[in-house]
């Protein structure tokens, strides 16, 4: 008993043992590259998870295009990837600016272009009026130094001339009727930009109805909505409409004038650069201090209607900018303190973005050419309202766009459109173009980046049906999950090795480059993996497959680049039909391909190439124009796949072209080939006493068996020259005895 209270007793001591905690890695943070100090920081929101986001918005006054493009699907994969990867709740807004110098001019002309075609004026008069209106063109041709301007310019002078010369041949000949009509609507077309000026400079100041100036706008910021519902661009939390915010504007320059830092002159009022500059707590150039005193940015800043002499002499400082401009007859107005006026480009973010995000936020974005002036002056004067100095706290511009390496530009008429490009790219591949590259850097939009695009869009596509044509294979819930051998142990490892480096990659400036190439790398060993189980006759891992193939589609959708809610891949078919269209045409389609493979079994043990032929036509000819793809594997059973209709009619037009250019290549080595055994028996039909006989030009005298003694000249041929000869006679004399054999045994005479 004594010793078993002694073991009870020490049973009672004994304890858990320590536990030691694994040891903990410092997860990586996300910074953003924040052109306010040029480097990338650590993203820290001001409110918890919260973030505050302000975009500039389009000047809505033409087209949208690809530029255009290139900020708002750029911005619009960091906001997804900020909301739905990091999962920060993301406060978005945009502007809409509605009231400008340029939307003013284009508005006012458009009404004067109009209004003068509406005249009717006879073939002479347009004449007149574009040699009028070709004056001030030129001069002002002659007054531009940028060269990429100058360049454009004498483009649209050399088109008006080529149109004014039919027009000006059928006046000479004394036409009439139709054909001069079409001239002339030809050269209206082509001198829309000149006599639009032209009409401007004298008839601008009389235009006074301000619906005129809203209903341009009005009509590119519907298109301008479009384009981006096109492109899968998320629409704004919030959208703001200059027009919208004017008594708002009003205030915020009231206050900025009652700070200290704005003046009123001559009806305008100005921002006092000098005397913010020089404030305690407060800097001007923040983005770019090295632009300070630029005047032809700060002039492109202000706008062509009001860089006038009279209006740059109301400033204190060169470098001060307007934050009202009185209005001038044949501008819109709303009433102020200051008189009848409107708002100046810069005030208009500052008051809108104020109103809404308050006294600092979080994030501003914008194109990488808005920085001078516009966000510089954007930040100078919304401070001067705060009496602060952190007013925006990350700002990302993204980069240029190029169009096959040349600089874009609306201005110089250098642009495509965002519908064009949607003719010839889908807004997947557009996007997958933009997530290729970094979305701070240029991009150049040309046929080989779509190239590249289109290319990475087919190897993800492939992946995807093959995984969902392994995944319809019938098969019990338990025998889904197979012992995994060594190749999926290391498929897995990698996966997760993938994933790591994905989350890397995006916490790193949301580096989408290098996650797509991770992505890419992934679906190749895949590819290995399948093709190896393949060769060795066994099916895939389905659950594994599955998991990597749901995790690049999850990616995919938090990049925009899946439009709606397709559970595993690329949507089939058109916006709201591929869930249906899928889950509906499978199962027919797997029946239809089971009972071809079953014929074509029958077809072979019976020898009937009849039905081969038909089981291959319905295959290649009929099920394409269906947008569906069998694909038949020795000893595996047919791959059944849907696809987009298009793009499987343009492969199959490609393997049509392969084809062609095999049975092309295959027919001109078999000419080849007869050619080189015509010219082989022609040469075997010479008798070798034959052979240098007709080469009187070479040689003057010939032994009894032909051979050459002497050249043209009569000098008798050297030892090494007669030698040379004698090897080609008596190859030729086997040549020829074998000529002789072909003939005896009945071959070609």
């Amino acid at each position: 008993m004594a010793g078993s209270s002694t073991e009870h007793a020490g049973r009672g001591r004994r304890a858990q043992p320590a536990w030691s905690p694994p040891a903990r890695s410092e997860p990586c943070q996300l910074r953003l590259y924040n052109s306010l100090t040029r480097r990338k920081d650590v993203f820290v929101p001001q409110d918890g998870r919260r973030v505050t986001w302000y975009c500039c918005g389009p000047t809505v006054y033409d087209a949208s295009h690809m530029g255009h493009a290139r900020s708002y699907i750029s911005f619009d994969i960091l906001r997804r990837v900020l909301r739905d990867y990091f999962k920060f709740d993301v406060f978005y807004c945009m502007n809409i600016t509605d009231i400008d110098d340029k939307i003013i001019k284009r508005a006012r002309q458009n009404y004067l272009f109009e209004r003068y075609r509406e005249t009717q004026p006879q073939a002479v008069q347009v004449l007149e009026d574009v040699r009028a209106a070709l004056q001030p063109f030129s001069t002002k041709l002659q007054e531009t130094a940028d060269p990429d301007k100058r360049q454009m310019l004498e483009r649209l002078q050399r088109a008006v001339a080529q149109a004014a010369e039919p027009l000006e041949a059928a006046l000479r000949a004394g036409q009439a009727g139709q054909e001069l009509d079409g001239r002339v609507q030809v050269l209206l077309e082509e001198a829309k930009d000149v006599l639009s000026d032209w009409l401007d400079s004298m008839h601008g100041s009389e235009v006074t109805d301000n619906s005129i100036f809203s209903e341009l706008p009005k009509f590119w910021e519907a298109e301008f909505h479009k384009d981006m519902e096109a492109l899968n661009v998320l629409p704004p939390d919030v959208l703001t409409r200059v027009s919208e915010y004017v008594p708002e504007i009003v205030d915020f320059v009231q206050k900025i004038v009652d700070n200290g830092y704005g003046y009123a002159s001559n009806g305008s009022v100005y921002f006092d650069t000098v005397k913010f500059a020089n404030s305690e707590g407060h800097s001007y150039g923040k983005l770019v201090p090295e632009a300070v005193g630029d005047q032809k940015a700060l002039h492109e800043g202000e706008g062509d209607l009001s860089i006038s002499a009279e209006r740059l002499s109301e400033k204190r400082s060169p470098s001060d900018f307007a934050l009202w401009k009185a209005s001038k007859p044949g501008e819109p107005s709303w009433p102020c303190p200051w008189g009848k006026g409107r708002p100046g480009w810069h005030i208009e973010c500052s008051a809108m973005a104020g109103t809404l995000l308050g006294a600092s936020m979080d994030i501003h974005g914008g194109g990488f050419d808005l920085r001078f002036p516009h966000h510089d002056n954007e930040l100078a004067q919304s401070e001067a309202y705060f009496e602060n100095d952190c007013w925006v706290r990350y700002f990302l511009h993204t980069g240029h766009l190029t169009i096959a390496g040349c600089k874009m530009s609306k201005s110089l008429k250098n642009f495509v459109t965002i519908k064009d490009a949607l003719k010839k790219h889908s807004a997947r591949q557009l996007r997958l173009a933009f997530l290729m590259h970094s979305w701070k850097d240029t991009l150049d939009y040309s046929a080989n980046t779509m190239e590249s695009a289109l290319q990475y869009e087919r190897l993800l596509n492939e992946f995807f049906l093959n995984v969902k044509d392994l995944l319809r294979s019938p098969v019990e819930v338990a025998a889904r999950f197979e012992k995994w051998e060594d190749e999926e142990t290391e498929l897995n490892k990698s996966f997760y090795k993938k994933k790591a480096a994905v989350h890397q990659a995006l916490c790193d400036n949301v580096d989408t480059r290098t996650v797509l190439e991770e992505m890419r790398a992934l679906v190749g060993q895949c590819n290995l993996y399948m093709a190896a189980r393949k060769a060795a006759r066994r099916r895939p891992h389905r659950v594994l497959l599955e998991s990597i193939a749901r995790y690049l589609t999850h990616m995919l959708k938090i990049f925009g680049a899946i439009e709606e809610e397709s559970p595993l891949g690329f949507p089939v078919g058109g916006a709201g039909t591929s869930l249906s269209l899928e889950s509906t045409v499978m199962p027919y389609l797997q029946v239809l391909s089971e009972f071809r493979e079953g014929v074509r079994r029958i077809a072979r043990e019976h020898r009937v190439p009849e039905v081969l032929q038909l089981s291959d036509a319905l295959r290649d000819d009929i099920l394409p124009e269906l947008g569906v793809r069998l694909e038949d594997h020795e000893g595996l059973p047919t791959v059944v796949k849907l696809v987009d209709r298009d793009a499987l009619l343009r492969e199959r037009e490609e393997k049509q072209r392969v084809e062609e250019e095999k049975r092309r290549k295959k027919e001109e080595a078999a000419r080849k080939r007869q050619e080189q055994e015509a010219a082989k028996l022609a040469k075997m039909k010479i008798p070798p006493s034959e052979m240098f006989l007709s080469e009187s030009d070479k040689y003057s005298k010939f032994d009894e068996n032909g051979l050459p003694t002497h050249d043209s000249e009569g000098k008798e041929l050297s030892k090494g020259q007669a030698k040379k000869l004698r090897k080609l006679f008596e190859a030729q004399e086997r040549l020829h005895l074998e000529y002789l054999q072909l003939v005896q045994n009945g071959g070609p005479p």
